[in-house]
């Protein structure tokens, strides 16, 4: 199976510095590999929303699944 094919499925609350925040459930990125650590995944959410002034990210769930990548 390609690289592409492991997603990680996650919920996740951001904080901005600014105020105000942002939630998410069920939420999938894909990853290399076949994890990736809960700071890894912040720096991830962040870089592939081009989020900026935040202040915090929290992981609250996550599971790595396979599935086909559907963003064309």
């Amino acid at each position: 199976m390609r690289h592409e094919d492991r997603r990680v499925l996650f919920d996740f609350e951001i904080d901005f510095s600014n105020g105000g925040g942002l939630q998410g459930q069920d939420f999938r990125l894909d990853i290399d590999g076949e994890d990736i650590s809960d700071r890894a995944l912040a720096d991830l959410l962040v870089n592939d929303l081009r989020l900026l002034m935040v202040g915090s990210v929290r992981i609250l769930r996550k599971r790595i699944v396979r599935e086909a990548h559907k963003r064309r």
